[in-house]
């Protein structure tokens, strides 16, 4: 354990959250199966409800596949501007509680509560006014995790789901991270956890004995954190001027693309939805990305960086389709996506070289 600072970080995760606001909104769904996403033969499960879960059902799931798990299962089309209101309600009653307040996605957060606005006496009855809080307000459930920092507290809030409250004390760090399986510690994916399972690592206690040095042999720059991880050590605050890194765009086609005339004409598409986000989220970045999947679900990416912010629309499909132009397509196309990244820091300067 870190002896420096001790916080109070609550990780609150909204439960289901898409699916609970379609069951919320429309009561015929509430206690049923219920997918948010394409309900066609090429749609892709975004989000789906506990009610689903227990059929196997999850988010990236193929809608056909997602089907024959729960046949009975009820497809609902995304409502994004919809999902965006009840975030901002929630994030609202966060930040009645702290300004340090740190979004990872629109349905969960870190706070910082160490300090608190209500003058509360302890975490657990600021995460468990908070749950009431988003409950009564917005009619959906979340859970809550508290720790002494932002690993922990993610653990935590997955522990108890649905609508759940879970606290690792200080005193229970060690004891609980080495009982842990290992494919449950936020940051470890899941090739990382079959890298781990190959050399004997199921379990915290198993990540704890491996030294620094063989971590960062077999893990490169990501060994140093699981080191720390594997002891209870994070020292990341949370940083509610958390930036932006991406943003993008992507479609699943209906039917297979054969042919890149096709693809172009699906590239303008989603190069017009590119520019919108681009311009709603005030983004400016300099390296644009392609990526396309084929029909046997193969992925590949290619990316150019430029000197400058990439913001028009004819610039945004002039890169995109030198990039599409580079590509042999060796199979049928089912997937098409573009974002722009590598956003400049404020006051960089690109240093431009000659060779002479």
């Amino acid at each position: 354990m870190s002896e420096e600072i001790i916080r109070k970080i609550i990780h609150i995760d909204m439960d289901a959250f898409f699916a609970s606001v379609e069951q919320k909104d429309n009561p015929e769904l509430k206690g049923k199966a219920v997918a948010v996403g394409g309900g066609g033969d090429r749609g892709v499960v975004a989000a789906a409800s506990y009610e689903a879960r227990k059929f196997g059902v999850r988010s990236a799931l193929p809608s056909k596949t997602a089907l024959k798990r729960c046949p009975h299962l009820i497809f609902v089309k995304p409502r994004h501007s919809r999902y965006k209101e009840v975030s901002n309600q929630i994030m609202a009653i966060f930040h009645e509680f702290t300004d340090l307040v740190e979004p990872l996605s629109i349905d969960e957060a870190f706070l910082d509560v160490s300090q608190n606005k209500k003058g509360l006496p302890s975490a657990t009855a600021i995460a468990e006014e908070i749950k009431r809080r988003i409950k009564e307000e917005t009619g959906l459930t979340a859970s809550a995790g508290i720790s002494v920092n932002k690993f922990l507290a993610k653990i935590a809030s997955d522990y108890q789901k649905p609508d759940g409250l879970f606290v690792i004390k200080p005193k229970m760090v060690a004891s609980f991270i080495e009982k842990l399986s290992i494919e449950k510690f936020y940051g470890v994916g899941k090739v990382t956890t079959e890298k781990m399972h190959q050399i004997g690592i199921f379990h915290g206690k198993d990540l704890k004995k491996r030294s620094l040095l063989e971590l960062t042999r077999l893990f490169g720059k990501n060994g140093a954190y699981y080191y720390n991880i594997a002891r209870g050590i994070d020292d990341r605050e949370v940083n509610p001027n958390r930036i932006r890194k991406s943003v993008s765009t992507e479609n699943t086609f209906h039917d297979d693309i054969r042919s890149k005339e096709e693809l172009k004409k699906r590239l303008e598409e989603a190069t017009l939805d590119l520019h919108k986000r681009l311009k709603r989220t005030k983004f400016k970045g300099r390296t644009i990305s392609l990526k396309i999947k084929y029909s046997n679900f193969e992925q590949i990416t290619r990316s150019r960086t430029v000197l400058h912010e990439i913001t028009e629309y004819r610039e945004i499909l002039d890169l995109s389709n030198k990039l599409l132009n580079q590509l042999e397509l060796t199979d049928s196309v089912r997937l098409l996506g573009i974002g722009i990244s590598n956003q400049m820091k404020p006051n960089e300067v690109i240093q431009l070289t000659f060779d002479f």
